[in-house]
């Protein structure tokens, strides 16, 4: 564990409860006195707080010093993901989290299946949790688009990650990808690229493992 995530963190005074008790005293074992690192993962600081007072249900801890340290990827890249199973998503977060993605955008495909929901709230802590074990200082964005038309109108440089002779390199830079569901984009949908780049691997690939091999890639 790098630090402990809690929003408040900067304030000089610091309550803790419920999950965030639970890791810091159950999980982790940490007693009165010990000093712990946390994060807002807003201003790129780390606060370093000493467990002042613990109770059953909360403790109460004292800002004792901070320091500035950003650990942040050195490039951008946005992954557009067209929905597939959230069991799938929840496993490959947190290895794009590592990665250093910065924004990842559900899109609803053609062959997406129109009864997964999808829980932000589930997403968003495993991204937290992916952080505080990676040293990650600022959340990966999330987004959900609902359909290709909408993402192709919001961002116009897109490129499509699908089967073609012209293979995707670290060389091309590219800022934006999307990745197909599980059964790939139909047809009509390819032709609304203008960009389409294809992976250097006889294999098809699952859905989540183009989006890391194309986030690695990106990243590199």
């Amino acid at each position: 564990m790098q630090f402990v995530y809690h929003p408040q963190s900067g304030q000089d005074i610091l309550v803790v409860q419920s999950e965030i008790y639970n890791y810091i005293f159950k999980v982790r074992r940490h007693k009165k006195g010990e000093v712990i690192a946390f994060r807002n993962m807003e201003d790129g600081y780390l606060y370093f707080y000493r467990i002042d007072a613990v109770d059953r249900r909360k403790a109460t801890l004292i800002l004792v010093g901070k320091e500035y340290k950003e650990v942040v990827p050195k490039k951008f890249f946005h992954l557009l993901w067209c929905v597939v199973d959230p069991k799938t998503i929840e496993k490959t977060l947190p290895m794009l989290n590592e990665l250093g993605v910065g924004k990842i955008s559900f899109v609803y495909c053609a062959r997406s299946q129109k009864n997964f929901r999808l829980n932000f709230d589930k997403f968003q802590k495993i991204v937290i949790n992916s952080s505080q074990q990676c040293g990650r200082s600022r959340l990966l964005e999330l987004e959900i688009v609902q359909d290709l038309k909408e993402a192709l109108e919001k961002y116009t440089d897109i490129v499509l990650i699908d089967f073609s002779e012209d293979l995707l390199s670290c060389s091309d830079r590219i800022q934006r990808a999307l990745i197909g569901p599980e059964g790939g984009m139909t047809p009509k949908e390819r032709e609304r690229f203008t960009q389409v780049k294809g992976l250097d691997t006889p294999m098809i690939l699952r859905s989540e493992t183009a989006a890391v091999s194309v986030s690695a890639k990106a990243m590199v």
